[in-house]
């Protein structure tokens, strides 16, 4: 019999990309979006179209916070495995709408963790974020290091799921694994993230705007490699023995946080640079202050993860870079 996954935030960029490797791979997947329009929902249609098109997928639209509609989805379906990728996301919105980060992040995860509660799944994965690292400077940024000072609401909602979750899982036994994500790119990725922004602007002959003058760093993680690093992770429940030193294995939960990056943060310019690469055309540039809330850099520690799943994959910037191009002019056909 197939395994069954249940995958809240199935019509966004992440989650589209790991249904579609579930499905490859034989698992039975319930999706469930709320199809909000923080950015084009048409995107987010044509993601869940596309993903319907196969016999093992389901997909349902709702809000996480509603009360009792993932518990019903919960008791239906039973899954062996839930990943909680729904979020509303953005450092720079949580400035503009902070509501919106209380009723999704914090009431959303709330109500999955009741209704893992009353159905266990085996295994439950859930987002979180390397801006929860906020003003913590010393890098690589490790799954051990305090994360007590974020710098901007989305973030702090975040470490409160990770907090949450911890509690369930000391309270009822849940094998919970918090994934913290360093700037995810690639094909069918969101339009709000720069590289969208940056292509757009520069395929339209239009300005970018860049932010701290250029002198920003990001750990970039290309969509394959992060998914194939989740799809590693499922079969990593979190128990009583830590696999090493570097391990934020819970003294007292079977829950665990794990970074998933590169692992080798890239200059601004130089992100700029393979844009203009693959596009052929050259970048007018609006150099700014930095942005609250936002920080200078970002680099993942991966000792932990790969201690847990072996070497994972690393698409080099240029190559990942050319892939979303090409899906940006082929989808968008420029």
């Amino acid at each position: 019999m197939a395994r069954k996954a249940f995958v809240t935030g199935s019509a966004g960029f992440i989650g589209y990309h790991l249904c579609q490797r579930l499905l490859a791979e034989g698992w039975q997947v319930l999706g469930l979006d709320g199809m909000s329009d923080y950015y084009d929902v048409a995107l987010k249609q044509r993601r869940h179209a596309m993903l319907s098109q196969h016999p093992g997928f389901r997909a349902v639209e709702g809000l996480l916070e509603t009360p009792g509609l993932l518990h019903g989805l919960m008791d239906e379906f039973r899954p062996d495995v839930v990943v909680h990728l729904a979020a509303q996301a953005g450092v720079r919105y949580s400035i503009d709408a902070p509501r919106s980060y209380v009723e999704a992040n914090l009431i959303g995860t709330f109500e999955l963790l009741e209704a893992a509660r009353a159905f266990p799944p085996e295994h439950m994965l859930l987002a979180s974020t390397s801006s929860v690292f906020g003003a913590n400077e010393a890098m690589p940024y490790a799954e051990t290091h305090k994360a007590d000072h974020q710098m901007s609401f989305y973030a702090a909602t975040k470490k409160a799921t990770e907090a949450m979750a911890h509690s369930y899982a000391h309270l009822y036994a849940l094998p919970v694994t918090m994934f913290r994500f360093f700037t995810v790119y690639g094909p069918w990725g969101r339009p709000d993230m720069a590289l969208f922004k940056f292509t757009k602007a520069i395929l339209n002959g239009e300005a970018i705007d860049v932010y701290n003058h250029g002198d920003m760093r990001r750990d970039f993680t290309y969509i394959d490699d992060l998914v194939e690093g989740i799809l590693r992770l499922i079969a990593a429940v979190p128990g009583a023995d830590p696999v090493g030193a570097a391990d934020s294995l819970s003294p007292v939960a079977p829950w665990r946080v794990v970074n998933i990056g590169n692992g080798a943060p890239v200059q601004l310019m130089d992100f700029v640079a393979a844009i203009e690469a693959a596009t052929g055309r050259e970048a007018q540039k609006n150099m700014l202050p930095m942005q609250p809330g936002d920080v200078p850099a970002t680099w993942a520690d991966a000792t932990l993860i790969e201690a847990l799943t072996g070497p994972l994959p690393r698409t080099e910037i240029g190559e990942g870079v050319r892939r979303f191009v090409a899906w940006y002019r082929d989808y968008y056909q420029v």
